[in-house]
């Protein structure tokens, strides 16, 4: 077991040195120790579990309904659903499912797209409070909830009237809220999820239901709860740590049979991305977002492959199933992430004949054209953006302000700043904007990329005022200057500076 788990690693590292997952190298090793004839081992199969339970106890936690109650969401989210029937055909036809209802959460999970993925790639871009961020993960959590629904459904096929008891684990909350206040430190909350995650395993086999359902209805009874989220947050390692086991199990059921069907659903991913662009263009959303969202959201889901191992579990999918699902996630990511990594430069080159099914006049995501009447530029309306955006109009400049989070718009505007919807890394942005009058650009914007491409816009344009950008990373200084920055400031380091320069003041006082 040891030299499994060091085997698991090593492939991990060089999988995320690739920019990819680290899930597709545990599934890999997975496969080889198949070829191998590794036997399994009880202490992964425990592992394994856990991870699962895990995982869906974070689920219940992080379950926000209100996500879903945007037009747009829900819309877009059905017409993924209409691609339905296309899925269970095939995998009716590949024999994957035991019944009907089996054959439609396996059908439904493979829809969901990977909410994991797309976080953290928009996360690492700083895109993911962007409207198409915004939009991909409330179509994401759609679809988990619709997928979840059915899981249950299917849960409780054959389970006796007792079994149905776990539905009143989340009515436990009053007793969960006071065990929350008890744990005083972040230790004892880490100990306290784990606790909770088992104890609902173990009330669920208790009560002839299935175990992992038991995590998931505890996890809801804490949902929503003040602070809980930071459970969820130390969870997350953990549950990750466990669900290596989970995938080294999925890779060791791929078989020949399985790589076969895995490739064959692979075909069906090409239709995903077209279930969510046209719906989007035909709500009236430019060409370009719902093409980030189509190709945010066009994977398959790694808690597919969860679902698919709950099946296993309930007698309703074979291993060769599973091994089939494994692979067909596993490749869906070695398409997709290099995909989502860079969506904007595909959009760029497919921008023509994209923009052709867009609906004419006024789009919900329009971005500022024409003169702004201002003469200083603040990009990014996060802390260091408003800060700056504060310090130049206490000075009597005229400012404005982009930022491509709707709700940061909204919030700014409330407090009557001058504030618009605009993506930096849009040139139409850039091409539409009057900069007559402008004096100076400061951008304060989380991703390196976008200030890059936001200043090249810029002097592409013959802009020749001053730009000024934050640099997170000395490795940073040298392509901003490159790119036509010419004043680069280092938040982090020179906010210490400037504590230790007021401290020192203050004592000499």
């Amino acid at each position: 077991m040891p030299g499994v788990l060091l085997l698991a690693y090593l492939s991990g590292v060089l999988l995320v040195r690739l920019g990819l997952p680290a899930f597709l190298g545990y599934l890999g090793i997975g496969m080889v120790l198949r070829l191998l004839g590794f036997p399994g081992d009880p202490l992964l199969d425990f592992f394994s579990d856990l991870g699962v339970y895990l995982l869906l106890f974070t689920v219940g936690l992080g379950l926000r309904l209100e996500r879903l109650v945007r037009r747009e969401v829900w819309v877009t989210g059905v017409s993924q659903l209409l691609l339905l029937p296309v899925f269970l055909a095939a995998l009716y036809i590949l024999g994957l499912a035991q019944n009907l209802l089996s054959l439609l959460v396996l059908a439904v999970a493979l829809i969901n797209p990977s909410t994991v993925l797309l976080a953290r790639v928009l996360q690492g871009k700083g895109e993911l409070s962007a409207l198409h961020g915004q939009l991909a993960l409330g179509i994401s959590v759609f679809l988990d909830v619709v997928s979840l629904a059915l899981l249950i459904l299917v849960g409780f096929q054959g389970v006796g009237a007792l079994g149905f008891s776990v539905l009143a684990l989340p009515f436990l909350r009053p007793l969960l809220v006071r065990l929350f206040h008890l744990a005083q430190n972040a230790e004892l909350k880490l100990l306290l999820g784990v606790g909770l995650a088992l104890l609902g395993a173990e009330l669920a086999r208790f009560l002839q239901a299935p175990e992992a359902l038991g995590a998931l209805f505890m996890g809801l009874g804490l949902s929503r709860y003040p602070g809980v989220g930071e459970v969820a947050e130390r969870l997350w390692a953990l549950r990750e740590t466990f669900l290596v086991a989970f995938f080294l199990r999925a890779g060791m059921a791929v078989g020949p049979d399985g790589v076969f069907v895995g490739l064959l659903l692979l075909l069906l991913l090409l239709l995903k991305p077209v279930f969510l662009f046209l719906p989007l263009v035909r709500q009236g959303f430019r060409a370009r977002t719902a093409f980030l969202v189509g190709v945010g959201l066009g994977t398959y889901s790694e808690f597919g492959l969860v679902v698919a191992g709950i099946l296993q579990g309930l007698g309703q999918l074979t291993p060769q199933g599973v091994g089939a699902v494994a692979l067909a996630v596993g490749g869906s990511f070695l398409l997709g992430a290099p995909m989502v990594q860079r969506a904007h430069l595909f959009y760029e080159r497919w921008k023509p004949w994209l923009k052709g099914w867009e609906k004419p006049g006024l789009h919900p995501d329009e971005e500022p054209r024409g003169a702004l009447g201002a003469n200083w530029l603040v990009v990014g309306m996060g802390r260091t953006g408003a800060a700056a955006y504060r310090f130049l109009a206490g000075r009597g400049e005229r400012v404005l302000g982009l930022d491509s989070d709707p709700a940061k718009v909204e919030y700014h505007s409330s407090k009557g700043r001058r504030v618009l919807y605009g993506d930096a890394e849009d040139p139409v942005l850039w091409e539409g904007l009057d900069l007559n009058g402008v004096k100076g650009v400061v951008l304060a914007l989380p991703d390196l990329e976008a200030r890059l491409q936001a200043t090249r816009a810029l002097r592409a344009k013959g802009f020749a005022g001053v730009v000024g950008a934050v640099s997170y990373a000395k490795e940073e200084d040298a392509r901003l200057l490159e790119a036509g920055v010419d004043v680069v400031f280092h938040p982090l380091l020179e906010a210490g500076e400037r504590l230790a320069e007021r401290v020192l003041q203050a004592s000499e006082a």
